[in-house]
């Protein structure tokens, strides 16, 4: 079974350079590496490449290749297929002109290009598991052309520059070595890059193409210019029928291949299809927009390196800027593992964030490669007990819970004796409080310079739900153990007699009390996990208010806005460079992770399962535009919703996912709850 290829767009989107370069395909290899560009094969952000790879593993990643721009030679014209934006606004050549239609089959990234009877299509992937991209070729000359010639010409641009960063003017060229059908590209003291071709490459001076227009970057307020630098040129004969190509490696030449290297990726998305009737039959039986999101995860998780040199697993938590994120590994890993059939990755996942635990915490951004872990996060480690609760309710794996239950235990005990940032219970209520000056540590953590621009130091809302949901699930995970777990469930009681104090006059709940200046009244989407989470401190009356709140002034097609439109602050367009968009980050934008808690939440109130999945509905839509096959980060707050931010987040894609896992699992009688799966009586691990 093979997932319907529901993303395809035709010669409207793919002719028209704005809607063609407005959607972007991204593919990850499971290791770190990525590849990634737009429908209208354009260079737009500094990110878009053939190769961008960890040239320091984990996360050391470099942009290697950049592209393979091949032109049509038949009947002595030479028709490029590719297109370029240049920093005086010229758009030449067009390519994206003979572009019939675009699709992803699988995950794989699919042009077909028809002029007149002659059908040409292109394909990019990675190999799983293996720095290496490949793109291939095949065609259909046509009826009465079988026997006209027909080839390709590829030209090879690299580079070698941090993903981050636009390539220096002064940057040293590579020695270029081609023997055949193979090609290696040496970096001055850093890294080398092979190729290998299904023809044979000719070496040239190497020449800088410059003044490449990045027009995403300059609407971020960062460098908009760029240069690749052109190699090697193959010629590559186009037999009807027959896939021919290229391959590019980080430190290798890959196999002369190009047929088993695209049958061996379509293998591997086929395993991951084949996996679902057995290990997620919720999956199976979904719409076909879930099915996308679900194959999508295999873009984000991602094998980490541990210090001690064994492997561990992770996840990136989006494309094209960010790494591995603790919070954000964590409030995604039940849609990415356990509703995707995955419980033993997602236990990898869990030992591997225990071997970073210190002092009951777990580090924000994880580190790269000698970098220490920043620790600037009060939720995740609240986060990380909650994953094992739910791990622990899928596979009733009581041996691997054994394992962890010390870890689980600090984080309680630390919280509550007191912590780094001020984190530690206030005796006088039993509620969480948290905060220095110029720290954030919540998911609300833009800063400009030194100013925090949520800083919301005191007692959190979601901090506290979390708190007692962490309480609550240590309870259970304890006398799972076979261990006492009254003392946590008796903490978890006062927890919820405290939350009174939360209660908003005009209903719903304060985002902090006890804050520098008294508590705050604004209008927040984070109040909804009080009502989300499986343990809530909230009576049925409260929920409801806190449904009903969160729906009149946050709730949109795409998520939860971060700010009410009534309140002072509030930014309904999120646009502008880094200062003004830092600014507007949590002050208005809708966040695509929190629509999955708010359709848990509606149902918890209302008991119909079928209206709170109605509420993901929009984000199948939402595939066809940004990031195909993928959920954007962020959105405005203002209609219509433009996506913004990272075009493929995997929170937002998991939440998503895990909402409709556990309310699907209701409606089809496999569960009585969201969260009350059935428990094997079987050890794992």
């Amino acid at each position: 079974m093979r997932p319907a290829a529901d993303i395809r767009l035709g010669r409207a989107i793919c002719g028209d350079l704005a809607q063609a370069e407005r959607r972007e395909w991204w593919l990850g290899n499971g290791r770190g590496a990525y590849a990634a560009g737009t429908v209208a094969a354009t260079l737009t952000r500094r990110y878009h490449g053939l190769l961008i790879a960890p040239v320091e593993p984990p996360l050391g990643r470099r942009l290697l290749a950049t592209r393979a721009e091949a032109t049509l030679l038949v009947d002595g014209d030479a028709i490029p297929l590719f297109t370029n934006r240049w920093a005086d606004g010229a758009v030449d050549p067009e390519g994206h002109r003979w572009l019939e239609s675009f699709h992803l089959d699988g995950r794989m990234p699919v042009w077909r290009y028809a002029l007149g009877s002659l059908v040409l299509e292109c394909r990019i992937w990675l190999m799983p598991g293996e720095d290496t991209a490949r793109m291939a070729w095949r065609a259909d000359p046509g009826p009465g052309r079988e026997k006209t010639p027909l080839q390709l010409r590829v030209a090879l641009l690299v580079n070698d520059r941090d993903h981050h960063q636009s390539t220096p003017s002064d940057a040293p060229e590579p020695a270029v070595h081609a023997a055949g059908g193979e090609l290696r590209v040496e970096h001055p003291g850093h890294t080398w890059m092979g190729a290998v071709a299904d023809g044979v490459w000719q070496t040239v001076t190497p020449q800088w193409i410059e003044a490449f227009d990045l027009p995403l970057e300059r609407e971020r307020g960062l460098p908009d210019r760029d240069r690749h630098l052109h190699v090697a040129s193959v010629v590559l004969p186009l037999e009807p029928g027959r896939w021919t190509g290229l391959g590019v490696a980080r430190e290798a030449v890959p196999e002369a291949d190009t047929g088993g290297a695209l049958d061996a990726f379509r293998a591997a998305d086929d395993g991951e299809v084949a996996h679902w009737p057995r290990a997620a039959p919720e999956i199976v039986t979904a719409p076909a927009w879930i099915r996308r999101l679900a194959l999508a995860t295999r873009d984000y998780r991602f094998a980490r390196p541990l210090p001690d040199g064994s492997e561990g697993a992770s996840v990136i938590a989006g494309y094209p800027w960010f790494g591995d994120w603790g919070r954000d590994t964590l409030i995604a890993l039940p849609g990415l593992t356990l509703a995707t059939g995955h419980p033993d990755e997602a236990r990898r996942i869990l030992e591997t964030f225990g071997c970073f635990l210190d002092r009951g915490m777990l580090p924000n951004v994880f580190p790269g490669a000698g970098d220490r872990p920043e620790y600037n996060t009060a939720d995740a480690a609240l986060w990380y007990v909650h994953a094992w609760w739910c791990y622990w309710r899928e596979t009733g794996d009581f041996r691997a819970v054994a394992r962890a239950l010390p870890g689980l235990a600090s984080i309680i005990d630390h919280y509550t004796a007191g912590t780094r940032f001020g984190i530690g219970v206030d005796p006088a209520d039993g509620l969480l409080r948290a905060g220095e000056p110029g720290i954030q540590l919540t998911w609300m953590d833009a800063r400009i310079g030194d100013r925090v621009i949520t800083p919301r130091t005191g007692k959190p809302v979601e901090l506290n739900a979390l708190w007692h949901n962490a309480l609550a699930a240590m309870a259970e995970l304890a006398e799972a153990a076979g261990q006492e777990g009254e003392d946590y469930q008796h903490h978890a009681g006062n927890v919820a007699g405290a939350f009174v104090r939360f209660d908003r006059p005009r209903g719903g709940l304060l985002d902090v009390v006890d804050g520098p200046n008294g508590d705050e009244p604004a209008v927040r989407p984070n109040q909804i996990l009080a009502v989300s989470l499986p343990f809530s401190p909230l009576d049925p009356r409260a929920q409801a208010r806190v449904v009903a709140e969160t729906g009149r002034h946050l709730l949109t097609s795409s998520g939860l806005r971060s700010l009410a439109p009534c309140e002072a602050g509030y930014r309904g367009r999120y646009r502008g460079g880094v200062e003004e968009r830092d600014g507007a980050y949590h002050q208005g934008p809708v966040w695509g992770w929190l629509l999955g808690p708010w359709a848990l939440a509606e149902y918890r109130i209302t008991g119909d399962a079928d209206a709170a999945r109605a509420r993901l509905l929009p984000v199948g839509d939402h595939l066809t535009d940004a990031g195909l096959g993928h959920v954007s980060e962020i959105f405005d707050g203002d209609p219509p919703h433009t996506p913004r931010g990272a075009p493929a987040q995997a929170w937002s894609a998991a939440c998503v996912l895990e909402a409709w896992w556990r309310l699907e699992r209701v409606t089809s009688g496999r569960a009585p709850g969201p969260y009350q799966s059935p428990v094997p009586n079987h050890e794992g691990g």
